[in-house]
């Protein structure tokens, strides 16, 4: 075999379509596309999707199908930036394939999928998330009676330097220039250096940076909000809303990253049980799990009056609650649930959340690329979120129905599969080696079973 070397130049030639070579596809986007096939997605959506567009005027844009597929292709391949998707599907044959392009058609650039994000609304986003649901119902794999709420944080794609004072515009080196001109540190003339800046912030007191003081330039609905690992952006909060036993998103929801999880924790709640009903289930939710942070009286007492049973862990209190002006069904709300968490069934049930609701997080958030975010506004990350949620509940589906539920869990299944054969392999030529051994040698090998007699047998 000759050494092949690399062209570092290419002349332009007339090339016949059918003399290209063509990509054999990805197993699992082809099992993708059979069950979105199945579903007659691309149909329905293209119906959902025509009020928003004209009908003769204009150049066509690229199908609605197309659009929600690249979102899809983000999040099993990790993808954050929709300039990182688009680069992915021009790149990659296979994935070209998927989308419905052929070997010398142009995959659509990350502008045509800002300006179709842009088009169609929230709402349509949340039909596709509940026509996702739907396939699972239609499978019987979602159970609905049981359900689990937890949130997380969600960095925003603005950055700390660029809030300023709500009152008085000011930014940050502003606002500590004129702090130090009122305390006579400096001229009213003068302008500090960076440095001296700094050391002045460093030294002053009473430094806590509020929400009702300070918002960001860039993007003005995000929230500053300290994050999980202690330090403190621009975010927003994410709320999943999973079913305890098939483990499905029956809801997300996206907040500022300031909302108490005691104001959204019923809303989730309603909007899950409306996911079930649009996605054509007759189940009622009558069970939810959350941890301490959902603890609240109030929350607890509207939960029982929607006929949700909760299991929410009372965190420790210094002083205990007070009901003598507080009504009588109130109390009855929090102890019924107090009862309940500290049941068998309601450790059972927070240890079920606990890893349930954090492995839903880990899919969408961390290896489905959706803990940074790259777009501004609440209602861009949430259409953004609710796509990344719906191709959780896609690749749940195929793993529940196929045994495989991204495109990287393939690249493992060749090597089984070769161990398998190769310990087959062994087997059988440990089988006809015994079998033509004395039986005395046998029955030492048997009693002995040490590794070296046993290797020597087998030799």
């Amino acid at each position: 075999m000759a050494l092949g070397k690399r062209q570092m130049e290419h002349q332009e030639l007339w090339v016949a379509t059918l003399e290209l070579p063509r990509s054999p596809g990805h197993p699992f986007y082809r099992k993708l596309n059979e069950l979105l096939a199945e579903d007659g997605f691309d149909a329905w959506l293209e119906a959902e999707c025509a009020p928003y567009y004209h009908a003769t005027q204009g150049r066509p844009g690229i199908p609605p199908g197309v659009y929600f597929r690249m979102i899809l292709v983000g999040y099993f391949e990790g993808l954050a930036s929709q300039r990182g998707i688009a680069w992915r599907c021009c790149d990659s044959r296979s994935l070209a394939e998927f989308l419905g392009y052929g070997p010398t058609d142009q995959t659509p650039d990350h502008s045509s999928l800002s300006r179709v994000a842009q088009r169609l609304p929230q709402e349509l986003h949340e039909a596709v998330f509940q026509r996702v649901l739907a396939i699972a119902v239609r499978k019987e794999l979602v159970a609905g009676q049981t359900v689990a709420v937890d949130s997380t944080t969600l960095e925003a794609n603005a950055a700390m330097k660029s809030i300023v004072r709500r009152d008085t515009g000011e930014d940050w080196q502003e606002y500590v220039t004129r702090l130090m001109r009122e305390a006579g540190v400096i001229d009213a003339e003068q302008s500090p250096p960076a440095e001296a800046l700094r050391r002045f912030d460093k030294q002053r007191k009473d430094k806590r940076v509020s929400n009702d003081e300070w918002v960001s330039e860039t993007d003005d609905e995000s929230r500053i909000t300290k994050m999980k690992d202690g330090t403190t952006h621009l975010a927003y909060k994410a709320e999943h809303v999973v079913d305890l036993e098939s483990e499905f998103l029956l809801a997300v929801t996206v907040h500022g990253g300031d909302e108490p999880d005691v104001d959204t924790f019923c809303d989730s709640v309603i909007e899950a049980q409306l996911n079930l009903q649009q996605a054509g289930s007759d189940v009622e939710i009558e069970e939810a799990a959350a941890d301490k942070g959902y603890h609240a009286a109030e929350t607890i007492e509207l939960a029982g009056n929607i006929h949700v049973r909760t299991y929410i862990s009372q965190p420790q209190r210094k002083d205990r609650a007070r009901w003598t002006d507080k009504p009588a069904a109130r109390r009855r709300a929090v102890y019924g649930n107090r009862r309940r968490t500290r049941g068998a069934r309601g450790k059972r049930l927070q240890r079920r959340r606990s890893e349930v609701v954090e492995r839903s997080f880990a899919h969408v958030c961390e290896t489905g690329g959706a803990r940074r975010c790259w777009l501004w506004s609440l209602a861009k990350v949430s259409k953004r979120y609710l796509l990344q949620a719906a191709a959780r509940n896609l690749g749940l589906v195929l793993r529940k129905l196929f045994g495989v539920g991204t495109p990287r869990s393939l690249q493992d299944i060749p090597a089984l599969a070769a161990l398998v054969q190769l310990a087959i392999l062994a087997l059988r030529t440990l089988r006809e080696r015994l079998s033509n051994t004395d039986p005395a040698a046998w029955r030492y090998a048997h009693a002995s079973s040490t590794p070296t007699t046993f290797a020597t047998l087998a030799a």
